[in-house]
This record gives C-alpha cells, sequence and structure tokens, in this order.
C-alpha cells in the first residue's frame, strides 16, 4: 500500500515537472521542478467511467472507449465506414487535462492550476456557449450537404479542461453537439 502511494507520488510529480518544463519553454523561462504545484491524477478507468456511448456509434461497432495516458487522458472509439453495413461512420475523442500550476519566484507571479487551465481554455477554438455551468466553447463543421458533422466542446472546471470531438455521418448537428456537451459534462463529474 505505501509503495503504492510513493509511486503514485512519483508518477504525479513527473507528470508536473513536464507540463511546468513544457510550460517554461513556451514562455522562454526556466523551470525548476521546485517551482511547479502538481497536477492531479485521473483515475486509471476514466474512460470506462464515462459510460455507455451506443448512441454516439453505428450499430454494428463496439461502443468502447479506449483509453491511453495517464497525466493526460485521452479516450476514443471509433466506427470505420468500411466495418458497417450502411452507409455511416463515427469517431469519437475525448482529452481530460488536468493543469500543473508554477509556484511564485522573486519577482514572477504565482499561477494556480486553474489560471493555467483557464488560458488553455482560452486559447481554443469556438464560440462561448451561454448559459452552461461550466464555461464552454462550441465549435461545429458541417460538411456533404449537412449530413456529416464534426463538433468540438471545450469544457473548463477548475484546473482542468475537457475536449471533445464527436464526427459522424450522417448526423444532425444539434444531436451532434448535445451528445459531445453530455460527454464532457460525464468526464468533468467523473474527475471530481
Amino acid at each position: 500500500m505505501a509503495s503504492g502511494v510513493v509511486r503514485g507520488t512519483l508518477i504525479a510529480s513527473g507528470v508536473a515537472l513536464v507540463a511546468g518544463l513544457g510550460i517554461g519553454f513556451a514562455a522562454g523561462e526556466p523551470v525548476h521542478e521546485e517551482d511547479v504545484v502538481g497536477a492531479r491524477k485521473l483515475p486509471k478507468d476514466l474512460c470506462e467511467r464515462l459510460g455507455d456511448i451506443s448512441e454516439l456509434l453505428p450499430t454494428a461497432s463496439s461502443p468502447v472507449f479506449a483509453q491511453t495516458g495517464t497525466g493526460e487522458v485521452s479516450c476514443r472509439a471509433v466506427a470505420e465506414e468500411s466495418s458497417q453495413q450502411t452507409f455511416t461512420s463515427a469517431a469519437v475523442n475525448v482529452r481530460i487535462t488536468p493543469y500543473a500550476g508554477k509556484l511564485a519566484g522573486e519577482g514572477e507571479p504565482t499561477f494556480r492550476p486553474d489560471q493555467m487551465a483557464r488560458k488553455a481554455f482560452e486559447r481554443g477554438k469556438g464560440v462561448v456557449a451561454p448559459g452552461r455551468p461550466y464555461p464552454t466553447k462550441i465549435d461545429r463543421f458541417g460538411r456533404t450537404g449537412g449530413e456529416d458533422w464534426k463538433v468540438s466542446v471545450v469544457v473548463l472546471r477548475d484546473d482542468l479542461v475537457v475536449q471533445v470531438d464527436y464526427e459522424a455521418h450522417p448526423v444532425a448537428p444539434d444531436k451532434a453537439e448535445q451528445s459531445a456537451l453530455v460527454l464532457a459534462d460525464r468526464a468533468i463529474w467523473e474527475t471530481k
């Protein structure tokens, strides 16, 4: 039990260090391990916790997410057109990113994890959706006669940014958007 806690702490510290180095590189400043506030650890079964996604994929496909990553988690499910009996296809990608913070040094401002997450959210594409419980951006892109849609939803909650990309044919744009929003909300809930 104690070795699991130590190992978990070491992994979280490593993720925070890598994230901090990336932030420092992007800002043009060196980042040291002692300057980084660790990012939160996400559950190992996070994609499984997102629940049933069969409504988002054609019926002949296997509605199960494949999970990759430990610091940032990516969930992916794809139904290729070639594997279907009808002219349908769909892909669902969910990326859950917990952000680390940077501690204040002499003459430097403090960046909390939630501030780093907000910066990432603000850089994302899309139009801000009104009336949502958490800041949300939506980007819709349609093709071929209005039945082929890609919807990207980005949601911010505290130190976490969730991005859901849902692409399907055929699908109504409003249904695709609503499905992506529900999935993003599930991801937020399962990381609390």
